[in-house]
């Protein structure tokens, strides 16, 4: 009887253990499928935020809703046995359905973050520029804006005038969702100090010009031309007029002071009263009128030696360049036939 019941109590324990055992089994095999197999055979692109504070388990939910796991429990076990759920980095990310927990977790640890290119043209306006930023998705215009023109913000950054304008690099540009107007407009005004050098500081006080003078200056020569090899004789041409004081009668000047231009320069806009319209007021307008790339900024300082004060577009990309009022005339007439307006 004896040996009987110790037979019954070893075989109950062996059962124990085997159940025990089998679990365990089981857990681990599932542990194994969590880690080691994706949960999809296709490769499909996610793309999901992870907002502020989310938790350990609220990410893994929002994984799980989107196919990028199959199962929040485990997700959360691993998670909490690699100690990340206070690293998590918020921000938006790419994932895709073949990827394993392991690389999803190294992933929103490293914060590598999706980011968006956006492209800014030589030459675009603080208004163009938002508009670039909004249609990305980065930005409101309107906040973008905003902020470039912010008197505290720019002091911030050192900059005692009234806007950003023409401090915006023309470049191209990456950037997250949560980087915002602020860390665009840093980083491109970033952009624009390690373009404009040390010697070109220099250059401008050899020529008795202030850095904004030069801005404002190349700002122009990049509206009036697109030809690199133009763009130092623009230059002369204003540096010419300025000297004689006679008025720059740009018209991109102009049309910057328009509220709603619709690509039509007229004599009534010519007479407009604005400290931006160039043929009423003599040297340069207040600030720049874009945002000018490095080229535009070297002939604003290196203007060639000449004593051409006219010029005139050839509707070909390039400009007629001359010395008189008499040659520009003709040439006007030459080049400019069916037009109302006469250009610089």
């Amino acid at each position: 009887m004896e040996e009987t019941a110790r037979q019954r109590r070893i075989g109950r324990l062996a059962l124990m253990l085997l159940l025990v055992g089998t679990v365990f089994l089981l857990v681990v095999v599932q542990e194994v499928t969590f880690l080691y197999i994706p949960p999809d055979r296709e490769r499909v692109q996610k793309v999901l935020e992870i907002p502020e504070g989310t938790t350990l388990r609220e990410t893994a939910r929002l994984l799980f809703q989107n196919g990028l796991i199959t199962s929040v429990e485990s997700f959360v076990v691993v998670g909490k046995l690699l100690a990340i759920e206070r690293r998590i980095i918020p921000g938006e990310y790419a994932f895709h359905t073949q990827m394993l927990p392991l690389e999803i977790i190294k992933l929103i640890k490293s914060g590598r973050v999706v980011q968006y290119e956006i492209t800014i043209p030589e030459g675009y306006t603080l208004a163009q520029i938002s508009r670039v930023v909004e249609e990305k998705r980065l930005a409101r215009s309107d906040e973008f804006i905003r902020r470039a023109t912010d008197p505290a913000f720019l002091q911030s950054l050192g900059y005692e005038s009234d806007s950003l304008e023409g401090y915006l690099y023309p470049e191209s540009y990456y950037f997250s969702k949560r980087v915002g107007s602020e860390g665009i407009l840093r980083a491109m005004v970033k952009r624009f100090e390690a373009v404009y050098t040390l010697d070109m500081e220099k250059r401008a006080e050899e020529i008795g010009m202030t850095r904004p003078e030069v801005v404002t200056l190349a700002s122009i020569i990049e509206k009036e031309t697109s030809v690199n090899e133009e763009r130092p004789v623009v230059s002369a041409v204003f540096h010419n007029r300025i000297k004689k004081k006679i008025p720059l009668q740009s018209d991109p000047t102009v049309i910057y002071a328009l509220p709603h231009f619709n690509g039509n320069l007229t004599r009534k806009n010519l007479k407009i009263r604005s400290p931006y319209n160039t043929y009423r007021v003599k040297g340069l307008p207040p600030g720049p009128i874009a945002n000018p790339g490095k080229a535009s900024l070297l002939a604003a300082l290196n203007p060639v030696s000449s004593e051409y004060l006219y010029f005139v577009s050839k509707n070909d990309g390039t400009h007629y360049f001359s010395k008189t009022l008499a040659e520009h005339n003709r040439a006007v007439q030459k080049y400019q036939r069916r037009r109302s307006v006469k250009t610089t």
